[in-house]
């Protein structure tokens, strides 16, 4: 696999996958918070809008980048919600897989955001994260796009199935997409108003 994609609501357990994935298939991790710090200049309109879409072009060049180089299984997350709309554009011709991680018990996820923020600290926002993963849920698939219910199941049982579906799974190339509707997605840019 070229491109290994993993969204999902805060605290269903990306990070945790991402590593086992990249350990599992020798591959490349990549964040979006993993791009160098930087000052926003003070005549920006917009703060939000400007600081998301220089993460998210860093993102884009650094994948391409990794992938120019000869490397695979190429894993990257944590990139906002509305930009994963974009991947079968951007990645269009490529081996890449979108993994939507969701649960269908949001007490599960907010038991984790829970034990996240008593432990390693991070974002605690109990009712948010319920939200976000309703509209995750309901959201079409994508292409190249599978759908994951971690409810109930260990970390180990989640990277055993996940790696079973990229095994066996076979991306499209060519196909037909129009950018979906971004109301259908959630943003942290409180300017889009789709939080």
């Amino acid at each position: 696999m070229d491109f290994i994609f993993i969204i999902g609501p805060s605290a269903v357990g990306k990070t945790t996958l991402a590593k086992g994935l990249y350990q599992h298939y020798n591959g490349v991790y990549i964040e979006q918070n993993m791009i160098p710090e930087f000052i926003i200049p003070e005549d920006v309109p917009d703060i939000g809008i400007y600081e998301e879409q220089l993460c998210w072009e860093n993102v884009l060049i650094q994948l391409r980048f990794f992938h120019e180089k000869g490397l695979k299984n190429i894993v990257a997350l944590d990139f906002d919600d509305i930009r994963t709309r974009e991947l079968p554009i951007e990645f269009k011709g490529y081996d890449f897989i979108t993994i939507k991680l969701v649960s269908s018990d949001p007490d599960q996820i907010k038991r984790q955001m829970e034990h996240r923020n008593e432990n390693e600290g991070g974002l605690f926002v109990p009712d948010y994260v319920e939200r976000a993963n309703s509209v995750i849920i309901g959201r079409a698939l994508l292409p190249n796009e599978v759908m994951i219910d971690v409810a109930g199941k260990t970390k180990e049982e989640v990277l055993n199935e996940v790696i079973n579906v990229i095994d066996n799974f076979h991306p499209l190339k060519e196909y037909d997409y129009k950018l979906d509707d971004e109301h259908n997605y959630l943003s942290w840019v409180q300017s889009r108003g789709l939080v």
